[in-house]
């Protein structure tokens, strides 16, 4: 897991290591006994020192202004929503005290907005435990059931693994919206435990959280191998509902009008409807 005490030299560091020479203009010679850009490298690239950089790995300057962070995002290739993370790295208070899970409730609105819904759809909350979910996603996974996290079934469930044959794309996926979602508040109790469990049982999500990966990942494709109708090609849209208290995202999945995968998506709701299957733990 990465280091609290430093959260913007480790991004730093795991973001330099992604980048290759070539494609930032430099030439690579082959002989390089660092994965990546050099500290001297992304810091001319930067347009700052090489020792300023290398206290910024260090974490002996924690609060680099905004238009260096700026720089260091535009040689490191990072997207808004990297930059935006980025930037939040120099906001955090130097300690912070270890609190219990915060709990999530789903609105009663969005519970009724489950049940009408005619697509598979849920609520999951920032560290993406499954708060609410209609009969339909239920029986487009298994494992889609309130209490379970989608992380752990991901990545620990071989029978949640079968489902998609993209594993791997979908994997990178989930952990970099997952960090994305929990930001730099990872003093939760929750948060904590959870990464801690799967760091030391998957060796996948172990190296993919090292990557320090950060998207929104609010609407992308995703594949799914079903047991029942087949392969489907599935719209994954993410809404973020609740109120100021906390953060919970509404999931649904959605094929494109008049493909295969909405015959089968149709196909499976009406063996769900003639084999309801329970919501509820």
């Amino acid at each position: 897991m990465a280091s609290g005490k430093n959260m913007l030299g480790d991004f730093l560091r795991a973001r330099r290591a992604q980048v290759r020479p070539d494609q930032v203009g430099l030439p690579d010679t082959g002989n390089r006994r660092v994965t990546g850009l050099r500290r001297a490298e992304v810091a001319i690239l930067a347009g700052i020192s090489a020792d300023y950089y290398l206290r910024l790995e260090q974490g002996r300057d924690r609060h680099p202004s905004p238009q260096i962070l700026g720089a260091l995002a535009r040689v490191f290739g990072l997207d808004p929503t990297g930059t935006a993370y980025l930037l939040s790295l120099t906001e955090q208070t130097p300690a912070r005290v270890r609190r219990g899970p915060r709990r999530e409730t789903v609105p009663e609105g969005i519970r009724k907005l489950l049940t009408a819904l005619p697509l598979p759809a849920f609520v999951e909350g920032r560290y993406l435990d499954v708060l609410d979910v209609n009969p339909l996603a239920t029986a487009l996974s298994p494992r889609l059931i309130p209490g379970e996290n989608r992380l752990r079934a991901v990545f620990l469930d071989p029978d949640e693994q079968a489902l998609y044959p993209d594993w791997d794309d979908t994997t990178a996926r989930l952990v970099a919206g997952f960090r994305r979602s929990v930001g730099t508040d990872t003093n939760d109790s929750r948060f904590i435990k959870l990464v801690g469990e799967l760091s030391l049982t998957s060796d996948r999500f172990r190296t993919l959280w090292a990557q320090q990966d950060v998207q929104a990942q609010q609407n992308w494709p995703v594949a799914i191998d079903h047991p029942l109708v087949g392969p489907l090609r599935l719209n994954r849209s993410k809404l973020i509902v609740g109120d100021t208290a906390q953060t919970l995202a509404l999931a649904v999945y959605h094929p494109d009008p008049g493909t295969d995968s909405a015959d089968k998506l149709t196909l499976l709701a009406s063996y769900t409807a003639s084999a309801p299957v329970s919501t509820r733990p």
